[in-house]
């Protein structure tokens, strides 16, 4: 039988195209909801909280690290596509997001999880009641005002600032900075940036990273002005007395190594933010 250069052509291209879509089917297959997940899966082994799952806790909401309003509908960000893909690497095919207060988790007074996740600063106080991983991303204070407002770095002790209760920036601006009035304490980040814009404090201070995430949120209404260097780095947390710890911290650095923090950072962070945090000026306290 002769073959035609016409059919040996169109064999080719259906190979290729059947191809494609096995290499594409093989690529879909290794997502977990919305993340895309690499490395060996099942690399290492844990007895997760929940048979199955990844359980992990937030406090939120935290746009960029967990996109969506609710547990439910958030399937991608920094930190829940690092859990999607520590979950993959321990064999494990679903990631579970529980929402708890923030205080209460940095505390180590909450239970039934694997890991928690919430761009927390590991801190020695901290270390006293908790169990950190490796860290995982490098953040400073920032300065989050209304957009328009003027303040520079002479101007912090004198104004109402605003601070998230139990994190670094509450330490930050009550030993370090010491403002001429004390700073008014909210028990979540939602009251303390509708306090902003209600204008009953001047400046709210957080993390850099939470505070330009906050800014990308508002659509122009609120603008990071300045930060302060304090050398924070957020870390994993784990629940008192895990076994499972030491395993986890293994795959956080494999993470880490392999470049794919960076990819996370780069695909939700630099995205959501629409601003280089390098490029904010830096003040003195």
């Amino acid at each position: 039988m002769t073959f035609t250069s016409k059919f040996r052509t169109g064999v080719a291209v259906a190979a290729f195209a059947a191809l494609t879509t096995i290499a594409g089917a093989a690529q879909a297959a290794n997502m977990i909801d919305k993340c895309e997940v690499t490395g060996k899966k099942g690399e290492f082994s844990i007895t997760p909280a929940v048979a199955g799952q990844l359980t992990y806790q937030s406090n939120l909401p935290a746009p960029g690290w967990n996109n969506g309003d609710t547990p439910e509908t958030i399937k991608d960000g920094y930190e829940y596509c690092l859990a999607a893909n520590i979950a993959w690497r321990l064999g494990l095919d679903k990631v579970k997001l529980v929402n708890v207060d923030f205080d209460a988790l940095v505390a180590g007074n909450t239970k039934d999880f694997d890991i928690a996740l919430s761009q927390i600063s590991i801190t020695d106080k901290r270390k006293e009641v908790v169990k950190f991983s490796v860290p995982y991303f490098d953040s400073d204070v920032g300065v989050l005002a209304k957009k328009g407002k003027k303040y520079g770095s002479a101007d912090m002790k004198g104004l109402r600032i605003g601070v998230q209760q139990g994190t670094t920036g509450t330490d930050f601006v009550t030993d370090t900075l010491k403002p001429k009035t004390q700073a008014k304490v909210f028990p979540d980040t939602p009251s303390m940036f509708t306090a902003l814009m209600a204008n009953q404090v001047d400046v709210v201070m957080t993390d850099t990273a939470i505070v330009l995430g906050q800014a990308a949120e508002s659509k122009g209404k609120m603008e990071v002005i300045g930060q302060y260097k304090t050398g924070e780095q957020y870390g994993a947390l784990f629940p008192k007395n895990s076994a499972n710890a030491a395993t986890i911290d293994k795959v956080i650095a494999a993470l880490i190594a392999d470049g794919t923090t960076k990819k996370l950072s780069a695909k939700y962070l630099a995205a959501s933010w629409g601003a280089d945090p390098n490029k904010i000026p830096y003040f003195k306290p």
